[in-house]
């Protein structure tokens, strides 16, 4: 029987779910619950059918992605081939579901984005992508620690969620929500706890990673978000288990090597001192400052030297 909504309900906001950790995902299946359980809202879900962490905003462009039904309760559910930017843009395209939502959530994630792993994030990436084209969004990571965290709290950082869901649609009811910029949500580990919502600034904070050479392609860590990787946490071995290494080829996998933490008035602090950060972010990338001016004066010198009466 098909999860469906009632004609009844047809009055509700429309909010269509996706993420990077798969359909399957502890993360996902708590926030749908949570939002299905609320009564408020009409929800859709378009998301990869696999694991798609840290594959930021890629596309898929040469061949056809494949969608197909799954059943979750009380949503409307399909599983999709592609990226997270392939889900959100299928889902709000008006080809998959007969109608364009009025909120994008991506999320919940399994571990924290804040700082340049924004970057890297397949979860922001499906908020992204709803911001492109001109839909209010937002991705929802929650600061995951092995033997601290456990799968219920996804459903009451979901739960944490609903003012800030709510708050937005009832601007985009009024015509009053900002057009330019989407949200990133990051709640803490001891999310019962809280200490409140703070509005932050994407920091420039980022875990260096480094590569080890290993002898079976099975030795890789479990990537909980593009903040962290699980490196203690038994790896499922993928299809192909081919052990590259006896093969001739050399195998590599990657390792935190270390970390820059900008400990100033930005997500990953607040993050860490027990905060929901609620962070602005656009698509553009704009330089320092300082950079900008530096390059001001570069390169006219670059061009005159280059130039044809020069040389």
């Amino acid at each position: 029987m098909e999860n469906s909504v009632s004609i009844s309900d047809h009055h509700l906001p429309t909010v269509m779910v996706t993420n990077d950790d798969g359909i399957d995902a502890p993360g996902l299946r708590s926030l749908v619950r949570v939002l299905v359980s609320s009564h408020r809202f009409h929800v859709l879900v378009c998301a990869p059918d696999s694991e798609k962490s840290a594959v930021s905003h890629s596309i898929t462009w040469r061949h056809p992605i494949s969608a197909q039904r799954v059943e979750i309760d009380g949503a409307t559910a399909y599983g999709v081939s592609g990226t997270p930017a392939d889900c959100t843009s299928l889902g709000i395209s008006g080809a998959l579901f007969p109608s364009v939502p009025d909120l994008v959530v991506s999320g919940i994630n399994m571990g924290s984005n804040c700082g340049y792993h924004i970057v890297y994030s397949g979860t922001v990436a499906g908020a992204r992508e709803a911001f492109f084209n001109d839909i209010p969004s937002i991705s929802v990571s929650y600061d995951w620690v092995g033997g601290k965290s456990s799968v219920e709290d996804f459903t009451l950082a979901a739960e944490a969620c609903i003012p800030i869901i709510t708050g937005i649609l009832a601007e985009v009811k009024s015509k009053k929500y900002p057009s330019g910029c989407f949200l990133n949500v990051d709640l803490p580990t001891n999310v019962t706890q809280h200490k409140g919502y703070k509005l932050t600034r994407q920091s420039k904070s980022i875990y260096r990673m480094g590569w080890k050479q290993v002898t079976s392609t099975t030795q890789g860590g479990k990537m909980l978000s593009t903040m962290t990787m699980d490196t203690d946490g038994k790896m499922q071995a993928d299809a192909d288990t081919t052990d590259d290494a006896s093969q001739g080829n050399l195998v590599f996998k990657r390792e935190v090597r270390g970390a820059q933490i900008v400990e100033d008035d930005t997500d990953h602090k607040y993050l860490k001192d027990g905060y929901i950060t609620v962070t602005p972010l656009s698509a553009l990338s704009p330089a320092d400052v300082g950079c900008h001016t530096y390059f001001k004066d570069w390169l006219p010198s670059v061009v005159d030297h280059t130039s044809p009466s020069a040389l």
